[in-house]
């Protein structure tokens, strides 16, 4: 290795210990060298407790977009500031096991939960046989782990569902959404619902949207009658509803926090993108129809950890916390700019409260990652994009165009195939070097609990 690369590598013994201080890894030609030196360094190590961040469809041109945005085109995000960065695949896979080139957040979400890839629409069960397969949060409980799930979409949407549920299709999130899962109900000897399935499990936190699904009445089984969220209260949950009952919440019991009806209103507002463009605009840093009560990703997340530190307080085993930015993705799908930016901001805020409890416990483990790619670009202003398109104004006073055409004009924009960025601290986060596969997250957080 060159010495330059060598002084791009200097991991002190702060660093041996907690990896947290920064190291500049350049994943290039030469990566596995750069992975073996990482590697010697870090020692890899037993993880206490693991966070992991998933920015929904949130690709490197969604960072750059909010980053130029909001930092400027030479800032930093606190996502950025990772001391190891590496790449992963995110392909999904047909019945018979052959690749689906882009995947949606069912599939690309029971890869990293369960280590297993499946087919686009299917939660955590095999492609071909559809038969359930243990998740990394399932693991968790059994190894007497605590156990979160923050989410700011329906706790029943595909990314949170991942983790704590099994079901054919993503669209069975309540007990009258079941017509796709006629095996999975309880009426068929099935575990019923993602949002039955999810505080069955009695995740210890569970805090997002999707009140709607858990207002449902269970049709089958020992809850009939009750909606679910009685059946939660029944199970020991304290359920809360807004910023003050959250943040009132005490441990010693599992916490049920339903912020909305359905998702989580975004931050953000403006000028969705149009055919032909739109006016420079600046985006508008609040959302008229996002109550005040709301409580923000980042609160959800340091609370979240608050509840789980505290079960865990007397305990060798720590926690397991999953946080997601969902509306990046929903945002990009509806061709709005100023929504997405707002989002992947509030989800940056999030990331800088899961550091720097890590830079307090070192013995944490912090990756950051997408479920897939999506469609904003960061074109030139003299481009003129045959889809949709918006000026933006950033915050250094400069104009920049975004444009979204991976679908006609007034169809949901979609995913795209690319690898997205996984960056990592921590125990064992030199695995996130290279280019892995999304699976590989799996065995990364499995190996850093030693669970078994």
């Amino acid at each position: 290795m060159h010495r330059s690369s060598r002084r791009h590598l200097t991991i002190g013994t702060a660093v041996v210990a907690a990896t947290a201080a920064a190291v500049a890894v350049t994943t290039v030609a030469g990566a596995s060298d750069t992975e073996q030196q990482a590697k010697g360094a870090v020692k890899g190590g037993k993880a206490k407790n693991v966070i992991l961040l998933i920015g929904d469809g949130m690709g490197d041109s969604e960072i750059t977009l909010a980053r130029d945005y909001t930092v400027g085109a030479n800032g930093r995000l606190n996502m950025d500031k990772f001391p190891l960065t590496g790449a992963y695949t995110t392909y999904a896979v047909h019945a018979d096991g052959t690749p689906d080139y882009v995947t949606d957040s069912a599939a690309s979400g029971t890869g990293w939960a369960t280590g297993v890839k499946t087919v686009n629409g299917r939660i955590s069960k095999t492609p071909g046989t559809d038969k359930a397969v243990p998740t990394i949060l399932e693991l968790a409980q059994k190894n007497g782990y605590a156990t979160g799930n923050v989410t700011t979409a329906e706790l029943t949407d595909a990314t949170p569902a991942v983790l704590d549920s099994h079901v054919t299709d993503r669209s069975c999130q309540g007990p009258a959404d079941m017509a796709k899962c006629p095996t999975d109900t309880i009426a068929a000897g099935g575990p019923g619902s993602i949002a039955e399935q999810s505080v069955n499990h009695k995740v210890d936190v569970l805090f997002g949207g999707g009140k709607q699904r858990f207002d449902q009445k269970v049709t089958d089984g020992k809850y009939k009658g009750l909606t679910v969220t009685e059946q939660a209260q029944k199970l020991g949950y304290k359920v809360v509803t807004d910023d003050a009952s959250m943040k009132a919440a005490k441990s010693g019991k599992p916490v049920l926090g339903l912020f909305a009806t359905g998702n989580v209103p975004v931050e953000w507002t403006g000028k969705a993108a149009a055919v032909g463009g739109t006016d420079p605009q600046r985006c508008v840093t609040s959302n008229p129809n996002r109550p005040s009560i709301t409580p923000s990703l980042a609160d959800s997340a340091t609370k979240a950890i608050q509840l789980l530190e505290a079960k865990q307080k007397h305990s060798k085993k720590g926690f397991f916390l999953q946080i997601e930015g969902a509306s990046i993705d929903k945002q990009d799908h509806a061709a709005d700019p100023c929504g997405q930016i707002g989002e992947t901001a509030a989800f940056d805020r999030a990331v800088k409260v899961a550091r720097a409890y890590a830079a307090k416990h070192p013995d944490t483990l912090v990756v950051t990652t997408a479920d897939h790619g999506h469609t904003s670009q960061i074109v030139p202003l003299e481009a003129t994009p045959p889809g949709l398109s918006s000026t933006l104004v950033t915050n250094e006073g400069q104009p920049l165009k975004v444009n979204y055409s991976t679908n006609t004009p007034g169809q949901s924009q979609e995913h795209t195939g690319t690898e997205v960025r996984i960056a990592g601290q921590g125990p064992q986060a030199y695995r996130v070097l290279g280019v892995t596969n999304q699976t590989d997250l799996f065995t990364t957080i499995r190996e850093a609990l030693r669970l078994r």
